[in-house]
């Protein structure tokens, strides 16, 4: 635990002196916490206002061709190609570009910027964390893993022996493969947001893209793998008649339920980790808000602002597992919904 208290300070302090050399303006904290949670087309270096590890940019123009090239060409408000990021405006921190007209427009943008690369690390982060385990059983069947696989051994048997298999019964061995994956992503995304350095600090958690795609994938799942009494629930539910004929009320309130399900997952995670990150960036934030107050305000800030965001961290921290949980169970409990058979419900 000092340790880590020890990192905190030398890393708070390797930050404001960085801050200190760089300053030309007053610090802006709304711009400086939006930065680093918003998508962007390179990956901030840590104790760095300038520098950012250049991601490939792949667009294509209103002419209809294609274009591949660094995004450093586009920092510090440069130009590649007629392509720029826009500083101002509805596309403001995207790539923008001008027609033979001299009217602005956003070209198609496939480029591969922080979010995106993110994805793509904390995919093979799954696969190198699972992968050996199934490798492992297959020439093991009857040993235990140790050390970090018995770790993740225990992981997979905590969700599925706890939630897959109570809930979902019979069913359990059929979709435990989506929602382990389920689990293991939001997990490795939520805690490599926790890191401030390569390859950690992308939000995407704290994206509502992303965990609108994970919500969108359990709906998809819920509604084509439901059962015939589900549909039937859904669109004529075991009412009174004139509560679904001729002004169909219950159908309309049920096929509502069916759709806020998946915005209630989404918004969950979303809000849970966004929030999050939001109080530990305020936190440190005011270090530099008082930084002008004099010397003892700014120690006083400082002490007070790296134990706030201490425990901030390990209540992050375990809200990481926690919100991934919490996510699978509900996407488990929703599945087992569809899955209902006419004579389950009697019984």
């Amino acid at each position: 635990m000092k340790r880590c208290i020890g990192i905190w300070f030398l890393l708070l302090g390797l930050s404001f002196s960085a801050f200190a050399s760089e300053e030309e303006k007053p610090f802006d904290a709304k711009e400086t916490i939006f930065e680093h949670l918003l998508d962007n087309y390179g990956w901030e270096v840590p104790f760095s206002h300038s520098t950012r590890i250049p991601l490939p940019v792949i667009v294509r123009d209103v002419e209809g061709n294609w274009h591949l090239f660094s995004s450093a060409r586009l920092e510090h408000g440069g130009r590649y190609n007629g392509f720029y990021i826009a500083e101002e405006g509805e596309n403001k921190g995207k790539i923008e570009s001008v027609d033979g007209d001299g009217n602005k427009y956003r070209p198609l943008d496939f480029s591969v910027t922080k979010n995106v690369f993110a994805i793509l690390i904390s995919a093979l982060l799954v696969g190198i964390c699972v992968l050996p385990l199934a490798r492992f059983y297959r020439r093991n069947p009857y040993k235990a893993p140790r050390k970090w696989l018995g770790a993740i051994e225990f992981l997979v048997d905590m969700i599925y022996g706890s939630v897959i298999r109570p809930i979902l019964g019979e069913d359990a061995r059929r979709f435990a493969p989506y929602l382990l994956t389920l689990f293991f992503f939001i997990v490795s995304i939520n805690l490599l947001g926790m890191i401030v350095i390569f390859p950690g600090g992308a939000n995407l958690s704290g994206n509502i893209s992303v965990t609108l795609v994970l919500a969108v994938c359990t709906f998809l799942v819920v509604n084509l793998t439901g059962t015939k009494h589900y549909w039937k629930e859904l669109f004529w539910p075991e009412v009174p008649t004139w509560m679904k004929c001729p002004i169909p009320i219950m159908p309309v309130i049920e096929v509502f339920g069916a759709i806020t399900k998946p915005v209630a997952l989404m918004i969950r995670l979303f809000a849970n980790m966004l929030g999050g990150h939001l109080i530990v960036l305020v936190l440190i934030s005011l270090i530099f808000i008082f930084g002008a107050m004099g010397t003892a305000v700014v120690a006083g800030t400082t002490v007070l602002s790296v134990l706030f965001s201490i425990f901030m961290n390990l209540l992050h921290f375990l809200i990481c597992f926690i919100q991934a949980y919490v996510f699978t169970m509900l996407s488990t409990i929703f599945i087992s919904l569809s899955r209902a058979h006419g004579e389950e419900s009697e019984k």
